[in-house]
């Protein structure tokens, strides 16, 4: 019986796979809710339809709560759109206390498009993952991939210095930030300078804006100056050193995170922010720095499936194993050190617990 039902399965979804490369919607979003919710043999799925992805170009779209996201992302589907790119949008919402989904705020700002056929929206759910993006995001963005988007847009619940997590899906990652910041740019630089592709200071027509991308600047010149210096240490003391790292930066070798002041409701500059973006993907197509950062995408995206796959088949073979050592737990026969050691010895030597 088994052995019937597993072809059966496997054929349902190859046939589901060949839909959605033949760019039907339907199948999209049935295979989005597939991976989403893990189940109907998604992982096969994903396994078929993985061979055709690596086209679209994902664009993360990140910032602190209020600074305008939705409206921006709006905004940059709709430039897309003009330029004849089928656009892909990822955006996950906070988790609804009530029905563990996603509370659908994005997709009412964004519902102008909702008649495009070349615009396709899929909200997420945080379901309580750390890092503003959830568990599948990763996974509905290779069904969008296949499924022929150009331009899939990812946008995080928002930023802080620990959710970091979209700049290993995105090939580019826009911050978007209000003005008026202040000190709390100083709260989370680290976090910023460290996944910003590109900067957008939003609703740049508020008091604010300038002062606002005044502190990105110097922040931008510091962590630039702090880098040729530690290249310098490195290597040679003396001024040749200086000028050749300079050179190099110029030439293409590290990315420097433009500066684009926009007001997404009034739909200003926006093309100005697409061309930065653009600049950034010809950048990590051509220089050695792009090559070492799909490398380091690529190194990261295994390692994270790696530990999903580990984690999930540790789980299967320890079976009512962890129960029991819970119950040790609880009782005070035991301590959580030793029990998980007893455990992983146990998955090492094959068996169960």
């Amino acid at each position: 019986m088994i052995s019937e039902e597993r072809p059966a399965a496997s054929r349902a979804q190859n046939d589901l796979a060949a839909r959605v490369l033949a760019g039907e919607m339907r199948a999209a979003a049935r295979a989005m809710r597939l991976v989403d919710d893990r189940t109907g043999g998604y992982l096969e799925l994903l396994k078929t339809l993985y061979p055709h992805t690596g086209r679209a170009w994902i664009v993360g779209i990140t910032g602190m709560p209020g600074a305008g996201k939705s409206t921006l992302t709006d905004r940059l589907i709709e430039h897309e759109r003009k330029r004849g790119r089928k656009v892909g949008v990822v955006a996950v919402d906070p988790t609804s206390p009530f029905t563990g989904g996603a509370i659908l705020g994005d997709r009412i700002r964004m519902q102008r498009h909702f008649l495009d056929p070349d615009v396709f929206i899929r909200s997420l759910a945080t379901r309580g993952h750390l890092g503003g993006l959830s568990r599948s995001a990763g996974d509905v963005i290779r069904v969008l991939d296949a499924y022929g988007c150009d331009t899939i847009f990812v946008e995080t619940v928002g930023v802080g210095q620990d959710e970091l997590e979209v700049t290993q899906l995105a090939h580019t990652t826009v911050v978007v930030m209000p003005p008026g910041m202040g000190d709390d740019i100083q709260a989370i630089k680290a976090g910023i300078l460290e996944i910003a592709d590109v900067f957008a200071v939003n609703k740049a027509d508020r008091e604010g804006a300038d002062s606002t991308v005044r502190d990105l600047e110097q922040m931008v010149m510091l962590t630039r100056e702090t880098a040729v210096a530690a290249s310098s240490a490195s290597s040679h003391t003396n001024a040749h050193a200086h000028r050749v790292v300079r050179e190099e930066r110029v030439a293409g070798g590290a990315w420097e995170p433009p500066i684009v002041k926009t007001v997404a409701v009034k739909n200003e500059n926006i093309a100005a922010l697409f061309t930065a973006c653009d600049a950034h993907r010809a950048h990590l197509e051509t220089t050695e720095d792009g090559a070492r950062k799909r490398e380091q995408r690529a190194r990261e995206e295994l390692a994270t499936i790696f530990r999903d796959t580990l984690l999930s088949e540790a789980a299967r073979r320890i079976g009512g194993a962890q129960e029991a050592a819970l119950a040790q737990l609880l009782r005070r026969e035991n301590d959580p050190y030793t029990v998980s050691e007893e455990l992983v010895r146990s998955l090492v030597g094959g068996g169960s617990a």
